[in-house]
């Protein structure tokens, strides 16, 4: 048995560039830079270190999703390795890239850079005020009456 299953969380490092193949169907590519914390051996401080990662989407959730995109847009992704070769100008080239399953949101509506600028939604002044809401007083603990133990129990 093998599984092929990936999770990864990070900041888009480009525009996801949408494209479409020649039987109609829509292709997402993203790139996604997830970091690595490793601690520097001489000064002993943490450090992030980027990992740079290809991912693909297709079919029509590719193009909604692509609205919504933009460099530097956190998501998480889960999807599937796939490693792929090929030969361009007698040399031999491959790699390795996350086939996009599931695509979640990450960053907040105005967080990314292509709302900068943008006028920032504010809930009504009703909404904005949680309830007071009581927490109920805890019982008391039941008294436990020492005379009785776990052997007089029947069950």
């Amino acid at each position: 048995m093998s599984i092929n299953k990936v999770l990864i969380t990070g900041n888009l490092t480009r525009d996801p560039e949408l494209r479409s193949t020649a039987g109609g169907t829509s292709v997402l590519s993203l790139g996604v830079a997830v970091n690595d914390r490793r601690r520097n051996q001489q000064t002993g401080e943490w450090e992030d270190h980027p990992n740079f990662v290809d991912c693909v989407m297709f079919g029509a959730r590719a193009e909604a999703v692509s609205r919504f995109l933009s460099k530097g847009s956190k998501v998480a992704i889960e999807g599937k390795l796939r490693w792929s070769q090929w030969e361009r100008d007698g040399q031999r080239r491959s790699k390795l890239e996350v086939i996009v399953d599931e695509l979640e949101f990450m960053s907040g509506r105005n967080d990314g850079p292509r709302n900068a600028g943008a006028p920032t939604y504010q809930a009504p002044a009703y909404q904005q005020q949680a309830p007071a809401y009581q927490v109920p007083a805890q019982p008391a603990a039941p008294v436990v009456d020492a005379s009785v133990y776990d052997e007089d129990i029947p069950f």
